[in-house]
């Protein structure tokens, strides 16, 4: 659909208030910075000594705002999503310091950049993310880059803005392990830099609103673009390979990515590569016994408590059943919100659950329509019937849309993972990518 359908009227006419503010002036905002080497980390990230948490990520160059002159940066589409007074300097520098800040969890082991390394393109390079006291959730830590952008937030989209997806995890058991959001506030009240800063940025003293709000106006202030990917649809024509221009082709075709990856199905979209909707894929269900689960969900949480679905989503078995913890809608069942595909090659492992751990794997459970026993499977997943080199194809306009701050470790995630792909490629059945789809079993009465 049009932009202009898609975002509210409201926001058209706030477009034109705001039409001088892209994300900060660019007095306020860092360029694109270079890769350094202490941040270069390859790989996936390694388990921390059982019983206590991954150390804590240092803020350095990558985890600075990001400038608005980016080639490819949407700025009208950011015109409609941000409010003209929530990226004030002093508002952004007091949440970037807050997303740094252990105290805010209960033992004063975790912030927020435990499982959004800056280095790692704010994920934590783990299948699922490990918080206080070691504990070990049942989901993969999405990016915050681009999140500003998102309709909803989290992988079964249980709340709307970036405020709010800041709260939960400083009370998830499971993540940070607060009491309560005004128990983590109470521990960085008395701190004299705080108090300056909460008064710079907000008139008032520390407390948990605006707490919330500098996190999230620092969040978005973290928009990633210029890529290669981006160069090139800006003009320049030898900016990807000739496989990522056949990549990107086969994406908007044969290979049925932008059915997800766009904000429509028959209009190419090379900007935010998401739909703002949610699908099963086949991931992870078939291992689970789904109907109990969604009997036990419906039993034991009430629709729409937050604190219970949250809890729930990240430390049980319940996970699994994805969106259908927000809408109880059996269609829903085991569907997650589509990502974004901006700077994947440093963002593994793939998927809600961290089942893949290359581009190729990714590519090959699409390639088979994995997951047809699957009742609640999404009617676009099917055979793709791709070949090897088409794979590849994909693969590298999948890497073209590493952003500059990545393209180092990029490069090198990009030769291990193809690398490993040689030796090693679990998901993939030539035979079932090149066989008709097969039947799907009907859902079953819950």
């Amino acid at each position: 659909m049009p932009v202009t359908t898609y975002f509210s009227q409201r926001a058209l006419m706030r477009a034109t208030f705001v039409s001088a503010l892209l994300l900060l002036p660019l007095s306020c905002a860092v360029p694109a910075a270079p890769a350094v080497s202490e941040d270069t980390i390859v790989g996936p990230a390694p388990a921390p000594p059982p019983g206590q948490a991954p150390p804590l990520p240092k803020p350095g160059p990558l985890a600075e705002p990001r400038a608005s002159n980016q080639v490819g940066f949407p700025k009208v589409l950011t015109q409609y999503v941000l409010s003209p007074t929530s990226l004030r300097p002093a508002r952004v520098a007091l949440g970037q310091k807050l997303f740094f800040e252990p105290r805010l969890s209960g033992n004063g082991t975790v912030a927020c950049a435990t499982c959004h390394d800056p280095a790692r393109a704010f994920t934590d390079g783990r299948p699922v993310s490990i918080g206080i006291h070691g504990r070990v959730g049942q989901r993969n830590a999405p990016t915050i880059l681009n999140a500003l952008y998102n309709k909803t937030q989290f992988w079964d989209g249980r709340v709307a803005t970036l405020e709010q997806q800041a709260a939960l995890p400083i009370t998830n058991p499971f993540e940070m392990g607060s009491a309560s959001v005004g128990d983590a506030v109470s521990r960085i009240a008395d701190d004299k830099d705080y108090q300056s800063q909460f008064m710079q940025g907000f008139g008032r003293d520390v407390n948990e609103q605006d707490m919330l709000s500098a996190i999230a106006a620092y969040e978005r202030t973290l928009a990633s673009f210029d890529s290669p990917f981006d160069h090139f649809i800006a003009g320049e024509a030898n900016a990807i390979s000739d496989s990522a221009k056949r990549g990107w082709e086969l994406s908007n075709t044969k290979a049925r990515c932008h059915l997800c990856h766009a904000l429509t199905d028959n209009q190419r979209d090379p900007t935010l590569f998401i739909d703002n909707d949610f699908h099963n894929i086949g991931i992870g269900i078939i291992r689970h016994h789904v109907v109990p689960l969604a009997q036990q969900a419906e039993r034991e949480l009430a629709q729409g408590h937050l604190a219970a679905i949250d809890t729930a989503a990240i430390t049980s078995e319940m996970s699994v059943l994805g969106r259908f913890l927000v809408t109880r809608k059996q269609s829903d069942i085991a569907s997650f919100k589509t990502p974004g595909l901006r700077n994947l090659l440093v963002t593994g492992p793939y998927f809600h659950d961290g089942s893949m751990q290359t581009l190729w794997d990714v590519m090959d459970h699409y390639n088979k329509g994995d997951g047809i026993t699957d009742p609640w499977l999404d009617k676009d997943m099917q055979p793709l019937a791709l070949s090897e080199s088409e794979i590849d194809d994909v693969v590298a306009f999948l890497a073209s849309l590493t952003s500059p701050q990545y393209k180092e470790v990029g490069d090198q995630e990009y030769a291990r993972q193809l690398a490993t792909s040689k030796v090693n490629r679990p998901q993939r059945d030539t035979g079932r990518a090149f066989a008709p789809k097969p039947k799907q079993p009907p859902p079953p009465p819950l």
